[in-house]
Parts: C-alpha cells; sequence; structure tokens
C-alpha cells in the first residue's frame, strides 16, 4: 500500500504569449538585398514604416529599440561591406534595418515542466510559517528548443503554494565571454565532443596552458583561412562553439526573476539546455551559494553544465569535466561530505551513481549507488533533484521508468556520512500519473528536478506528462519511517 501523497490544486501551464525577440538570419544574398532596399528608402519612408513598429512591438519587448540597434550592428560587417557608411546611418533607419532580422521566438509555446525549487535568498516580510521559493522550469517552444525560466511562490504556514504571476515580458541575458581556459580540460571536452584531433593539436601547440577568448577566437580565424575546404573550416568552429558553453550571464536588475529566461546561446545547446537541478549550497563558512547543473544538447551530443550565482541576476557557467560528467542526471549535494564536494550522476543512463571531488567542474571515478529493483523501476533509476539532509539521512527522491515507459517517483534514504550506504528505498512508487496527468507532451511521464521540506512536510514540483507543473506535499516524517520500514532485499 502506498504512502498518501496530497496533490495541491495548482497547476503552470505553458504561456504561448511569453516571447522574445531573437536574431533571424537567411543568407548574406537575402540580407543584402534586404539592406538594398531599405537604404534606398527615405529618412520620410523610413520612418512612416518603423514608427507603427515600434507602437506595437514596445508593448510585447521591454526595449524594442534597443533590440533591433543590436541586430542591426550584428550585420555591420555586412552593411561596410555593402560600401554603406554605418557608423552616420539614420538611427531609424537601423531601427528598420534591425527589424528585418529580428524575430519572435515563444519559449513556452509547447511545454512547461521538469521544475526544482530552491529557498529565494530574499526571507523578508514574512510571518511565521511562510516561505519564499524560487522554482526553476524546463519551458519548451518551437522545434523543441528547451530553456530556462523562473517563477517566484510562497509557502503560506499551510503549505499552501502560491505562485506569483509572471511578468509581462522578458529579457535574455547579456552574455559576458570572459573565461579562462585551462588548456588540458578544455582539450579532454574538446575531444569528448569528437572534434577534429588536428584542431586539438593545433590549439594544443600555440595556446599557453591558460588562453582566454580572444586568443583563442584569433588562432580559430587565422587558421580558417588556411583551410580549403568547408569541412575544415567547420572543426575550427566547433573548437570556438566549445568555448561558448564557457561564459557569464547577467540579468538587467530591473528585471523580475519571471522576466529572466537562460536560453541557449552556443552551437552545443543549439537544441536546448535541460532539466536544471537547483540546489542551496552551503560553503565551509556557512556562505551560501545556488549552483545548477543541467545538460546542453546540439540534437545528438550532451554536454553536462553547471551555473552559479547568489542573487539568480548574475550566472557564471562552465562545463563539468571526467567520467562521471557524462550522460543526463547530475545533482549536487548540498554541502560537502567529508571534506569533498559530492554529486549523484547517472552515467550509463540506467543506474544511480556516487561521486566525490575536490573540485566542483571535475569528476572521476563514479561509483554505482542504485540500480532498478521493483517492477515500476525495472528500465531505469535516476534522481530527481540533489538530495535533502534530515536526521535520518539524505533523502533521495528517484525517477523510475517502467511498463509503458511510465515514469513513476520514489523515495530511498541514504547515509549521512557515508552516502555510498543505501539505508532504505520506498518498495511502491511515492507518486504515480493518475488520469488526470497522464496526457500531454510526452504521456504517462512525472518527473521533478529537485524538492524543499517546509512546516514539517516534503513539497514536491513535478511536471505533468511533459506538459505543465504542479505540486505534492507528503508529511515527512512518515515518509522517512516508511523508507525505514524497507531494506535492500530481493525485489518483490
Amino acid at each position: 500500500m502506498r504512502i498518501t501523497v496530497s496533490r495541491k490544486p495548482v497547476k503552470v501551464y505553458p504561456d504561448p504569449k511569453r516571447v522574445i525577440a531573437r536574431f533571424f538570419y537567411n543568407g548574406d544574398e537575402r540580407a543584402k538585398e534586404v539592406v538594398q532596399k531599405v537604404t534606398s528608402l527615405s529618412e520620410k519612408q523610413v520612418f512612416e514604416i518603423v514608427s507603427p513598429l515600434l507602437q506595437e512591438f514596445s508593448k510585447r519587448h521591454r526595449n524594442i529599440t534597443k533590440v533591433f540597434l543590436k541586430h542591426c550592428k550584428k550585420i555591420q560587417w555586412l552593411i561596410e561591406e555593402m560600401g554603406i557608411d554605418y557608423k552616420n546611418m539614420d538611427e531609424f533607419t537601423k531601427y528598420l534595418i534591425g527589424s528585418y532580422f529580428t524575430h519572435e521566438y515563444s519559449i513556452e509555446s509547447a511545454a512547461f515542466f521538469n521544475p526544482s525549487i530552491v529557498e529565494d535568498p530574499d526571507q523578508t516580510n514574512l510571518v511565521e510559517g511562510e516561505k519564499r521559493v524560487i522554482i526553476s522550469f524546463r519551458a519548451v517552444g518551437e522545434g523543441h528548443i528547451s530553456s530556462v525560466v523562473f517563477r517566484r511562490a510562497l509557502i503560506d504556514c499551510h503549505n499552501n503554494i502560491h505562485v506569483l504571476p509572471a511578468g509581462n515580458y522578458i529579457d535574455e541575458a547579456e552574455v559576458v565571454k570572459n573565461a579562462i581556459y585551462n588548456k588540458r580540460l578544455f582539450l579532454k571536452k574538446a575531444a569528448d565532443a569528437s572534434i577534429s584531433m588536428n584542431v586539438i593539436t593545433d590549439v594544443n601547440a600555440n595556446l599557453g596552458e591558460k588562453f582566454d577568448y580572444a586568443q583563442l577566437r584569433k588562432l580559430v580565424l587565422d587558421a580558417k583561412e588556411k583551410q580549403e575546404d568547408d569541412v575544415g573550416k567547420l572543426e575550427y568552429d566547433r573548437i570556438l562553439w566549445l568555448s561558448d558553453t564557457y561564459h557569464e550571464i547577467c540579468f538587467s536588475k530591473d528585471t523580475d526573476i519571471s522576466d529572466r529566461v537562460i536560453f541557449p546561446i552556443s552551437e552545443f545547446e543549439r537544441k536546448g539546455i535541460e532539466d536544471a537541478r537547483f540546489v542551496r549550497f552551503t560553503k565551509d563558512d556557512g556562505s551560501v551559494i545556488y549552483y545548477g547543473t543541467y545538460t546542453a544538447f546540439d540534437g545528438s551530443f550532451i554536454i553536462p553544465k553547471l551555473m552559479q550565482t547568489t542573487d539568480f541576476y548574475d550566472f557564471k557557467v562552465s562545463p563539468l569535466h571526467g567520467k562521471g560528467a557524462q550522460n543526463k542526471n547530475l545533482a549536487l549535494f548540498p554541502k560537502k561530505i567529508n571534506g569533498k564536494y559530492a554529486m549523484m550522476s547517472r552515467i550509463d543512463g540506467w543506474n544511480n551513481y556516487l561521486m566525490y571531488s575536490d573540485r566542483i567542474t571535475v569528476w572521476d571515478q563514479p561509483v554505482k549507488l542504485q540500480s532498478p529493483l521493483y517492477a515500476w523501476e525495472f528500465i531505469q533509476i535516476g534522481n530527481c533533484g540533489s538530495p535533502i539532509e534530515t536526521e535520518a539521512g539524505w533523502l533521495i527522491i528517484t525517477h523510475g521508468v517502467g511498463p509503458m515507459r511510465r515514469y513513476c517517483l520514489g523515495a530511498s534514504l541514504l547515509d549521512l556520512n557515508d552516502p555510498s550506504i543505501e539505508i532504505g528505498r520506498l518498495h511502491e512508487p511515492l507518486l504515480v500519473p493518475n488520469p488526470d496527468e497522464r496526457e500531454g507532451y510526452v504521456p504517462n511521464v512525472l518527473y521533478s528536478c529537485g524538492s524543499i521540506i517546509h512546516n514539517g512536510e516534503l513539497i514536491i514540483p513535478y511536471g505533468l506528462s511533459d506538459y505543465c507543473s504542479s505540486f505534492a506535499t507528503v508529511n515527512l516524517e512518515r515518509l522517512l519511517e516508511r523508507i525505514l520500514e524497507h531494506n535492500n532485499g530481493t525485489a518483490v
């Protein structure tokens, strides 16, 4: 008999009205034709065309003129190549040119799921029993491109969950490429990405043990000029794309957290950034930082990545390295264990693994921790977010995949001092798709990327069939008792 779980009457749905303005480019030939036609217009004609555009789209975007200017500047090279004086070009002409190289993308048009939840850094102006939280979601739009978005919510003294309304605008972050690369780790990741050995050898021979983006870019541009075919040029492009996976992103301080979207920026994540698992991490000195592990996907190759922030405005992003940083489902423990960082992973796509590291970006020597035991998880087991510390042990919410590829949530406990020891696991699923939850973008799937404890209950945000998201709660004391009733004997 399964333990009692309460589903909350709260659902967070995808909203196709939430759009961002993206750069749109259809090739050099068409671009030159468009620029030629726009620059042949009189100033009066330009103003008559662009003025209503600004009026219409300023209602949909925070600063549409800034977007148009940014996208016009992206093709400054082409404009100057055409013999046009870019610097002295009329501002409204730049707006109009930029508008032709802009399109709207609805980030939530298809699905809104796989949430994780952490305590908000701001806990001011609350009453006893309340907690303010930040929830991240995987938003999916046209072409199955995934991004990370956020909502703020308030949990009241009765554990009712109030998700605050989203803002009217969405902003992408400014991307800052100021990383200093460690050559050994960078080239190891390049080899993992199957980049040409000739390119790797070239980088190894001509750059120091530490190098920056500008040095790498110069090497790539110089090398591409010497290539005789497009295949060789593409391989050098790929090493530059890899460098884009190291960056910082900064959101404007006048944005609400619901206004911020972390959208793919490099070719190595062009098919999306998936299933962010955020954790509130306490350092040895007691200070707090938020880490988020996620998967970057280019359609065939997976790069596990780590973002870190203290305020959810500024994020540092880097790939994860090592034998343990493979596949999906990486989840960081919320503090060091015995002086080392600890992480769960699923390197083989089938079992849960545990690994330790002195460096938060390098993960080697994964050790198998959990394998499927019960019929509802025979296909695979994985974590559903970072472990949660309790007096009884590290509480792990898992997902199991069973018949008809049905995803259910489970729970288990690991020893506090030695998480390689599993001290109990639920024999039955904690949460299974009910008739109201089994239809959606991907049927029969319940999935979560992180839970939280509040007012004596475990609060689980979860995705419903990869379409929308909801919440469930379970009494923590009863859950721990039930887990400890079971050992890891033979599955039944």
